[in-house]
């Protein structure tokens, strides 16, 4: 399914999966991604391409502003659901493409962006849209390649694809990717749970 200009293929919640090597992963990604926001020590969050809804929630229970949005109007129902089920406001979430993301309407002390630019036709206008609206910091993360299609080979997934995830359009090692994003912030620290690449980057003066 492509529209405006981001590609999703499946959908898999990996933060409920029982799957105990699906768990121990997450694991390395939730903390990893803990600790970049911990850093950032952010008073305000927006999280584009948030999914239903799960880090956006979590912050809001630690007392950070938190916000997010996503292009899909399905996915956005689905996180205002979950945030009314957790007695938080369904308003925080609104329905927005990455690439329609503006100053007066979406910026934040901190930026995240997890597991979004690998779907998208045009990364280039993604990050530029992303450095429109960062007042601080930036969170990135990308699947970490080609580690990532290799793993997903070792499990008989995507084979005939040579375990490319159906919707990944772009593919990045961590030291390419970290030369893409410098083309627009500065890095200020890398992480690399397996299967990742997450950054914690700062607006350039």
């Amino acid at each position: 399914m492509q529209e405006n200009g981001i590609v999703v293929g499946n959908v898999f919640d990996k933060y409920e999966s029982r799957n105990p090597l699906v768990r121990e992963i997450m694991r390395g990604f939730n903390s990893g991604l803990a600790a970049l926001v911990a850093q950032a020590a952010p008073a305000n969050v927006h999280e584009l391409g948030c999914g239903e809804g799960h880090w956006v929630l979590e912050w809001a229970r630690q007392g950070i502003s938190a916000r997010g949005s996503d292009f899909s109007e399905k996915i956005i129902a689905m996180a205002r659901d979950n945030a009314v089920s957790a007695q938080l406001d369904p308003g925080m979430f609104s329905v927005r493409s990455i690439y329609d993301i503006a100053p007066d309407t979406d910026s934040a002390d901190l930026i995240v962006c997890s597991e979004v630019l690998e779907h998208l036709t045009d990364p280039l206008a993604g990050l530029a849209a992303i450095q429109r609206v960062a007042s601080r910091h930036v969170i990135l993360t990308v699947p970490r390649e080609p580690l990532w299609c290799a793993m997903n080979m070792a499990r008989g997934a995507y084979v005939r694809h040579w375990g490319n995830t159906p919707g990944h359009l772009q593919h990045w090692s961590t030291r390419q990717f970290i030369a893409l994003v410098e083309r627009y912030f500065e890095v200020v620290a890398v992480k690399t749970p397996l299967p990742w690449t997450m950054l914690l980057c700062r607006v350039k003066d």
